[in-house]
């Protein structure tokens, strides 16, 4: 079973057509696995719904004893995207979940203004690879999958790049 957890970022924020500010209703990854007719055995669970740049020390120990704690070897992390790299650096330094394969993803656009998101493409990667690489902690996005230690999110273009050029 893949063991995916929910923390929040553009990926699952929705429009408010009042205050005209995106904010957090409710995850969108059932909708998005139902429509993507998911085969594999997952199990979603919300740790919380926050945009990235707000995410504490606290947030990150929370999400890590999740990782840690949670059945599954397999774990998908939906994640803000403006940290995640953060993230995924704090995952892997706590030295309490060698044991798994941890795949954070996010979006660039949130999923619910339609095709334009790259939210529904990434989850459908970020599930293939959670399921073929080994142990470690990895970032899924645009189409790659980055080692922890080797990532970072270019904010001039939005997509993520190798630090070492690969």
């Amino acid at each position: 079973m893949i063991q995916i957890f929910i923390t929040g970022g553009t990926f699952d924020k929705e429009y408010n057509y009042i205050t005209g500010e995106l904010t957090f209703y409710r995850t969108h990854v059932n909708d998005m696995l139902k429509r993507g007719r998911c085969g594999a055995d997952v199990d979603i669970a919300t740790i919380m719904m926050k945009d990235s740049l707000d995410l504490s020390e606290k947030d990150r120990r929370a999400i890590a004893e999740r990782c840690r704690t949670c059945n599954s070897n397999q774990i998908v992390i939906t994640h803000g995207t403006d940290t995640m790299v953060e993230s995924a650096k704090y995952l892997a330094e706590s030295n309490v979940i060698s044991d798994k394969t941890i795949i954070l993803m996010g979006a660039m656009i949130p999923y619910t203004f339609g095709t334009s998101s790259d939210g529904f493409f990434n989850l459908g990667a970020a599930l293939a690879f959670v399921q073929c690489k080994p142990n470690g902690v990895y970032v899924a996005m645009n189409g790659r999958c980055f080692d922890w230690n080797n990532v970072k999110k270019n904010f001039n273009t939005g997509f993520f790049e190798a630090l070492d050029g690969s």
